[in-house]
């Protein structure tokens, strides 16, 4: 029987020193071995690096902030391992995450790389805004698990290193889709595989003002590189897409009453019934997990999101339109 290879974790960190111990000790308790932990960090202006050596990790320094690619990059070139496992630095692994990724690797050769899930509650509980982004992405791993494309979830992914040296690197100016970039390049030559046999605690956005935010620079970054890929029908029609466009018409109709009577009400109306529909099946999931008011909140949080994705998406397309530097950033990625 062949022994077990060495994994390379990869950790690319900026300015999570407050719960980088917690990811770094997930790690140094897996179940598997052999693993060697890289962490890669993108010149912190916190105690990330104090944490990391209280606990015996060396840090390895970027020469300036420049982003998760950076990072990454850094720490791949670095790594001895056979299997390269990237992890970002507000997840906690299950003891057993690494284990179940090489697992799955060896057992399958056509699988180019594996992608983990969250757990649906966060690393730290002290926020209802964590408890929904967790929740949310955690439903949707789940729903997506088995063989994907597009877009990838690279918070937690496994990947051999021969593969990565087919398909990698990051790309540096990428610094929103890199998870679209590098799943273009995984899915056109290997299977990639999402599933919850690996899974971590993710310490989420705590507050909505830093959580939206995100949602709409993330947006809006993204909508260049999916006009420019082969693969941009499918995002267009997604339900994540449908939901935005509902949730945008049945804000931008609230008006109507004022302007053409009461009758005009059932418009705003039968809008946001229609945004309740399309994700039907994620509020059954969330109200028959979680209590009541929890649900009420989630429903009203994902509308927020929606609605912030579309004005992400808006203004991402204006500035493609209108910014050729704007496009000539996507342009670098390779296909």
């Amino acid at each position: 029987m062949d022994s077990a290879p060495l994994v390379s974790v990869v950790i690319p960190n900026y300015n999570y020193g407050d719960v980088l111990d917690l990811c770094l000790r997930s790690v140094q308790e897996q179940t598997y071995s052999p693993i060697e932990i890289i962490l890669v960090d993108d010149c912190s202006t916190d105690d990330s690096v104090r944490v990391a050596r209280s606990l015996g990790v060396p840090a390895l320094s970027t020469p300036r902030n420049s982003g998760v690619s950076t990072a990454r990059n850094l720490g791949v070139a670095h790594a001895r391992g056979e299997i390269l496992f990237f992890l970002d630095s507000d997840v906690a692994l299950a003891p057993d995450a690494v284990a179940q990724a090489v697992e799955i690797l060896r057992s399958d050769p056509r699988v180019g790389a594996v992608c983990g899930n969250y757990e649906p509650i966060p690393l730290r509980r002290d926020s209802l805004v964590k408890e929904y982004r967790t929740l949310y992405r955690h439903y949707w791993y789940l729903v997506a698990e088995g063989p994907i494309t597009g877009f990838l979830p690279v918070a937690i992914i496994a990947v051999p290193a021969a593969v990565w040296a087919e398909v990698g690197p990051w790309t540096d100016a990428l610094t929103q889709s890199e998870g679209a970039d590098v799943g273009e390049r995984l899915t056109g030559r290997w299977e990639v595989r999402l599933t919850s046999a690996v899974r971590g605690r993710h310490d989420d956005d705590a507050t909505l003002r830093v959580a939206l935010w995100k949602v709409f620079t993330r947006t809006r970054m993204h909508v260049p590189f999916f006009l420019q890929r082969r693969y941009a029908a499918g995002v267009v029609g997604s339900p994540e897409s449908a939901a935005s466009l509902a949730a945008a018409l049945t804000a931008v109709t609230l008006p109507a009453p004022l302007l053409g009577g009461a009758l005009w009400a059932a418009l705003p109306a039968l809008l946001f019934a229609v945004w309740l529909a399309i994700d039907r099946r994620m509020y059954r999931f969330v109200f028959s997990s979680r209590s009541t008011s929890f649900g009420l909140f989630f429903v009203a949080m994902h509308f927020l999101v929606n609605l912030t994705i579309a004005a992400g998406a808006g203004a991402g397309i204006l500035q493609w339109l209108t910014s050729r530097s704007f496009r000539r950033l996507y342009a670098k990625a390779p296909a």
